[in-house]
């Protein structure tokens, strides 16, 4: 295995190729909380697509990146995270695209939800300009010119989710198998053309967050989950850990998606569910053990996310 083939290397624990000429394969990551599945397309002469199914916190790789490999990411579902060698990092959310080059980002994603969906369109530059795609020579791109377009000075590109990212990539959710090779090539296609419209200057990206911030914002995320019983408050929080609440909040939202109250209200009511379906203890003593004292709130809490009271989630889900 090298640049060229797959870059995630630490922590595989399985290779399946899915035909006889290298065309798929699926790649299997024991991660250090979870598992992945990568399931990689060679589409064009230096151009791949990976599909990214992964119900894990982080995945990470050893091998050191060639200069000139471009990646697109692309978040279906959950959360991606990265850091750049500056130290700064940044988060997809769904729908969101990413755009940097693989040598000036630490070897590692994470999932801060414990699942992402996503894929990868991963570029090595040099190849595909020794064999340009003929639609690319058609309209005088130079696909050595993404590079200073979109991660000059070793910056990164991030998009936010938008109807004409959403129109490119969802399609190739739900590719059937016999039409994936010429489908990939259009879709790839679609995908350097629009790229080569965009005006870097007129987007407006996602935050970066300084490395020091997301550390100290995921030891409080530990402590919320930890003891759901306990319902600190942001003040309390931000002397705890010396962090202002302006940083805390807007870090704690950038890395998992939400403000704090609303995630843990849903982390709460989902952890609730958890124990409705796995559990006998009344709902009364479950409200407690996810921090609700007031029964009839729990209820109202529950119905808020899940659209069902919890008498009702129980009763469909033990006769199901």
């Amino acid at each position: 295995m090298n640049s060229k083939s797959l870059f995630y290397a630490s922590g595989l624990s399985a290779v399946i190729p899915k035909d006889n000429d290298g065309y798929c394969t699926v790649y299997k990551m024991d991660c250090a909380d979870g598992l992945g599945l990568m399931t990689v397309y060679q589409v064009y002469p230096g151009i791949q697509i990976i599909y990214n199914d992964f119900e894990a916190t982080s995945c990470t790789w050893n091998e050191d990146m060639d200069a000139d490999i471009l990646e697109i990411n692309h978040c279906r579902e959950g959360r991606e995270g990265s850091r750049l060698l500056s130290g700064s990092c940044l988060y997809l959310g769904e729908g969101d695209l990413s755009i940097h080059m693989m040598d000036n980002s630490a070897p590692e994603m994470s999932f801060p939800l414990k699942h992402y969906r996503g894929i990868s369109v991963v570029i090595n530059l040099k190849i595909v300009s020794e064999n340009p795609l003929e639609i690319l020579s058609e309209a005088e791109i130079d696909i050595q010119e993404f590079k200073e377009k979109f991660c000059s000075d070793g910056n990164c590109f991030i998009m936010r989710a938008k109807d004409e990212i959403e129109h490119i990539f969802s399609e190739l959710y739900s590719v059937p198998d016999c039409l994936q090779k010429p489908y990939f090539k259009i879709k790839i296609q679609e995908l350097l053309l629009f790229l080569c419209l965009v005006d870097v200057k007129k987007e407006k990206q996602r935050e970066q967050y300084t490395s020091p911030q997301v550390e100290i914002v995921k030891d409080i995320h530990k402590k919320l989950i930890s003891d759901l019983q306990k319902r600190p408050t942001i003040d309390e929080l931000s002397k705890e850990y010396l962090i202002n609440t302006a940083s805390l909040k807007t870090t704690f939202k950038g890395i998992y998606g939400q403000p704090i109250g609303t995630y843990m209200k849903e982390y709460r009511i989902r952890q609730a569910a958890v124990l409705l379906r796995q559990s006998q203890e009344s709902i009364a003593e479950i409200a407690g053990q996810v921090g609700y004292e007031n029964q009839s709130k729990f209820a109202t809490a529950f119905r808020d996310v899940l659209k069902i009271p919890p008498a009702e989630y129980r009763k469909q889900n033990i006769s199901e």
